[in-house]
């Protein structure tokens, strides 16, 4: 699960984008995603911003 916890502002339009293709809307919101090698790249590139925790 990847939530959202860091707002956008100050940073680049590219990190901003990639916020909203992982699906996130607004802060504190929560999407789950299959463990793939674009999803983590996503993550990765805008990891100052979002949380991730595994589903158990």
């Amino acid at each position: 699960m990847v939530t959202w916890r860091k707002s956008g502002i100050g940073y680049s339009r590219d990190q901003r984008k990639t916020i909203a293709s992982l699906g996130l809307h607004r802060l504190n919101h929560t999407v789950e995603h299959e463990d793939t090698p674009s999803i983590r790249g996503m993550v990765s590139k805008v990891q100052h911003m979002v949380e991730v925790e595994e589903k158990s």
